[in-house]
């Protein structure tokens, strides 16, 4: 599937990852992007700064503005590249949760 031209990387920083959760920070260089990928579970993500995320889902691309504290969640399934649209640094912590039925 097409996403942004990945001039630079956005890095990711794995915190945890066992059989329940995957923590994950993410920094990301003005236009850096994730790469094209498909979540296989539902997930969390908390910003650390305020920021642009541009979403490429494949057909259009989707300014979204976040500060820092903004969380958000998603289900699985979803497909998506993601890039800085600021002018400045961004990061976020995304939270992965692989068996949403073991943290009841």
């Amino acid at each position: 599937m097409p996403g942004f031209q990945c001039t630079s990387p956005a890095i990711p920083t794995v915190q945890q990852d066992d059989a329940t959760l995957r923590i994950t920070r993410w920094d990301f260089e003005p236009g850096s992007v994730t790469g094209w990928h498909k979540h296989g579970w539902p997930y969390f993500v908390i910003m650390l700064t305020d920021g642009m995320l541009q979403i490429h889902d494949g057909g259009k691309v989707t300014d979204v503005p976040l500060v820092k504290g903004q969380s958000y969640m998603r289900q699985s399934g979803v497909e998506h590249d993601v890039m800085n649209g600021s002018k400045h640094p961004i990061s976020f912590i995304e939270i992965e949760v692989k068996q949403p039925d073991a943290l009841v």
